[in-house]
């Protein structure tokens, strides 16, 4: 038993090894550039390619040939990553979530093109690079790890590091390379990454989606690291490693014997649903979201009936063997789950081949228990929809990269549990409804359902709903400021995306006539979301280009074509827009403006006739209050210390004080952006506690909020910013307040049709503006209302808040404009330290 331990620690120590290589390169990458490099796994599996072709098929000694592919291949791959993927996209200022789809490009590329040099079966006669002693790995990762931490402390290059990490723009302003140290960062992550393809092949599947997948999920410990430590990166690999070996010796018999056999043998796995869907996510809620489209687009009516025509064409001139093209409608369904969670609501979302794998299987084995296949197809979707529930929950509350690695790790979880587990699929029997086991008659229902799925989807962009999901995309702080409830709209559209993606999946199966997991494998669902966004995720075209596209790759003669095409294009997105975006801009009709025609508003310098009264009466203006507030960021800092705030109704407020004083930190806790922990102080509306109540919550109370940073919605046109903020208010709503909050500033004339992502601050300003009023709120906090508005403007504004708080109005203003504040405030109080003093 003795040295059965020890054999298993020895094996563990092995694989956990390579996945503390993993660790630390990832997690140098990230402080150097703040990218979450996705593409490690292909990197390392290019290199184990590489010293393998060099070592068998030419001939080369080893030492020479693993010098030339860890010290030559390897950086010289990460410097070309930064050079031609990476430092583009910091130059136009990407945020993370745009790096990181540059990221699953460069994977998919790389992969692809794996594929094409190398073919796409697995090779077992790898060369073993430090022998089978794992003690000497052990010693070359600790080593390594020991000199990288030694480097970041006791160096000039690791102040640099941390100087830029803290803080790029400054470091940059103190005559730091900020490229140098990013292309550094790429070129060591890429030696890591070479080193741990290396020490895998030996002892893992070689082959281009094997070893990319396996070193995606050993991610886990670099997130559990929080992207910053190496011994924990380090330590956790080691132990999840160990775990994992001595885990094989367990034997569980019942049911339940073969799945915790599978997770036993899959515990990084485990770790990396864990990570991503328990710990603290990395990344930042608003700053790390997929972006909205530049400009919206608009299919040509003549588009149409050109696709239309070109999926018909097989009915008519193919033979009676359609079984490539009986592959389109259904991964059309699929990919459209994408438009739905991608394109509309921003999300990014890498684990819609589960939910498609789920609605195959699950079809698969209600049609091998006796019903109907129609009938399971049927099933199936509402089966993977309350799935999609389950897994969406905890997701939904992550965002940007946190979110992205969430649904990773479902997709991979899924995938290695249930679909390529022969508990779960072994027996299976798949065949054609009744009536429509004819390649030709099976292709024509597909064309009925797939245009069904696309009339609901497109039912879905418009109205109150298209709306609300168009505002989280462009920004989710803002969409909750104007009372969109975020967490039940993101599980809506990931419900629908699962049951979208059970249908295709179900479909696919069904056209090939058998459960096949390779179709539903992880990798390829990276694959279908680069090809989504490097088409165009919000435009229904999309989904039936993809489709078209990838499935006539796939089928051609050369494996990797498809992968190889989609990823460099995915990789270049900050070179290449979406080609959706060739399609021309829609035209807006211009509606018949109300009776008694615009009204001059700010811009021409007159006080409105009309003033939208407060939601309530002057017997009943409900007070806002803090009580004894103290917040303390992460990190030991104090924003607010014991601060307490009545805010008058009917009344100006104003806050003034220096940058860091706690002006918005307070701001935000009296908006429910920010809550404090229990027993740290409340917040009361009209004596009621309101401290845990969510941002949407209190807008619905009637407390409205703008932002410093504009807080609109590109996508939409001005009016429908404005009546977005009347229709969350809850109740029956009152459409007139759209036009009430539009004239009053100055919004009622042909810009209410224009995009908001075509005005200046200015217009944009009042756009906000009257969003926050179109609610009918009886609060109304402002943070720095005045930033980017002229003179004329900020009059104009000074007017319209005082006219506001002489209705009834609530309002609390933090500014910087002196001659602002001294105009319209009633009360002003001064902060600094996070105290108010006055």
């Amino acid at each position: 038993m003795a040295s059965l331990t020890y054999e298993l620690t020895l094996a563990g120590l092995a694989v956990g090894s390579a996945a503390a290589l993993t660790g630390i390169g990832l997690v140098v990458t990230y402080r150097a550039t703040g990218v979450l490099n996705l593409a490690h796994g292909a990197v390392a599996m290019v290199c184990a390619y590489v010293l393998r072709g060099l070592v068998v098929d030419r001939g080369w000694p080893l030492p020479w040939a693993a010098l030339l592919t860890l010290l030559v291949v390897a950086p010289a791959l990460g410097l070309v990553l930064d050079r031609g993927v990476f430092r583009p996209l910091a130059l136009r200022g990407s945020n993370p979530a745009q790096t990181l789809v540059a990221t699953i490009g460069v994977f998919v590329l790389l992969v692809g093109g794996a594929v094409l040099l190398w073919g796409p079966g697995a090779r077992d006669d790898a060369p073993v690079l430090l022998g089978d002693d794992p003690w000497a790995q052990l010693a070359a990762v600790l080593a390594l790890a020991c000199a990288v931490g030694a480097v970041t402390r006791w160096t000039r290059f690791g102040r640099e590091l941390r100087a830029v990490v803290d803080n790029r723009p400054l470091a940059v302003l103190a005559g730091i390379d900020a490229d140098r140290v990013a292309a550094a960062g790429w070129a060591f992550g890429s030696f890591t990454a070479g080193l741990t393809g290396v020490l895998l092949a030996p002892y893992v599947r070689l082959d281009p989606y094997g070893m990319p997948l396996l070193v995606v999920e050993v991610i886990a410990v670099a997130v559990i690291a929080r992207m910053r430590s190496l011994p924990v990166a380090v330590g956790a690999a080691l132990a999840i490693g160990v775990a994992q070996a001595q885990l094989t010796r367990l034997h569980p018999e019942g049911w339940a014997g073969p799945l915790l056999r599978a997770v036993g043998a899959n515990l990084f796995v485990v770790a990396l649903l864990v990570a991503a869907l328990v710990l603290p996510g990395i990344g930042g809620k608003g700053r790390d979201a997929l972006p909205p489209p530049a400009r919206a687009t608009r299919v040509p009516t003549a588009l149409w009936v050109v696709v239309g025509v070109l999926l018909l064409l097989p009915l008519g001139l193919a033979g009676s063997d359609l079984h490539t093209a009986v592959q389109v409608p259904a991964l059309a369904v699929v990919l459209l789950s994408l438009v739905v969670v991608t394109g509309r609501g921003g999300q990014i979302a890498l684990g819609q081949a589960a939910y498609a794998g789920l609605g195959a299987l699950f079809t698969a084995l209600l049609a091998t228990a006796g019903l109907p296949t129609a009938l399971a197809l049927v099933l199936a979707v509402p089966l993977v929809a309350v799935a999609g529930l389950l897994t969406g929950w905890p997701a939904i509350r992550r965002h940007g990269l946190a979110l992205a690695l969430a649904t990773l790790a479902v997709g991979v979880a899924v995938s290695r549990f249930v679909l390529t587990q022969p508990y779960a699929t072994a027996g299976l029997e798949l065949g054609r409804p009744a009536g429509f086991s004819d390649d030709r008659a099976f292709y024509a229902l597909e064309l009925v359902v797939l245009a069904g799925c696309l009339a609901l989807v497109a039912a879905l962009r418009r109205g109150r709903t298209g709306r609300a999901l168009a505002a989280l995309r462009d920004h989710e702080p803002g969409a909750e400021a104007a009372g969109v409830r975020v967490p039940r709209l993101k599980l809506l559209a990931f419900v629908l995306g699962a049951a979208l993606a059970a249908l295709g999946g179900g479909l696919l199966g069904v056209g090939l006539r058998a459960f096949d997991p390779e179709q539903y494998d992880p990798v390829r669902g990276l694959l279908w979301f680069a090809a989504v966004l490097v088409l165009g995720a919000d435009s229904l075209l999309t989904p039936l280009a993809a489709a078209a596209l990838l499935t006539t790759l796939e089928a051609g003669p050369q494996a990797g074509t498809a992968a190889a095409l989609i990823g460099l294009l995915a990789a270049l997105t900050a070179r290449i827009p979406p080609l959706a975006n060739l399609l021309p801009t829609p035209r807006r009709r211009p509606r018949p403006l109300p009776e008694g025609g615009p009204d001059t508003g700010p811009a021409g310098g007159r006080t409105p006739a009309r003033r939208p009264p407060p939601a309530e009466g002057p017997a009943a203006r409900p007070g806002l209050r803090a009580h004894d507030l103290t917040l303390v960021h992460p990190g030991g800092v104090t924003a607010l210390s014991h601060v307490s705030l009545d805010l008058a109704p009917a009344r100006v407020t104003a806050l003034v004080g220096p940058n860091g004083a706690g002006k918005s930190t307070l701001f935000d806790c009296l908006a429910g952006t920010l809550r404090p922990r229990r027993g740290q102080g409340r917040v009361t509306l009209d004596g009621a506690d309101i401290t845990r109540r969510s941002a949407h919550a209190r807008t619905r109370l009637g407390i409205a909020r703008t932002f410093q940073r504009l807080a609109v919605f590109p996508s939409l046109t001005v009016e429908e910013n404005v009546r977005l903020g009347e229709e969350q208010k809850g109740g029956r709503g009152d459409p007139a307040a759209v036009e009430r909050s539009l004239r009053l500033f100055g919004l009622d004339g042909p810009v209410r049709h224009r995009a908001a992502a075509d005005l200046p601050t200015g217009t944009l300003r009042r756009v906000e503006l009257a969003r926050a009023l179109a609610g009918r709120p009886h609060t109304l906090l402002l943070d720095e209302p005045a930033a980017g508005l002229d003179a004329a403007e900020t009059a104009a504004l000074a007017r319209i808040l005082a006219a506001l708080a002489a209705d009834g109005l609530t309002v609390l203003v933090v500014e910087h404009d002196p001659d602002l504040v001294a105009g319209i405030a009633h009360t002003v109080h001064t902060m600094d330290g996070g105290r108010i003093l006055s």
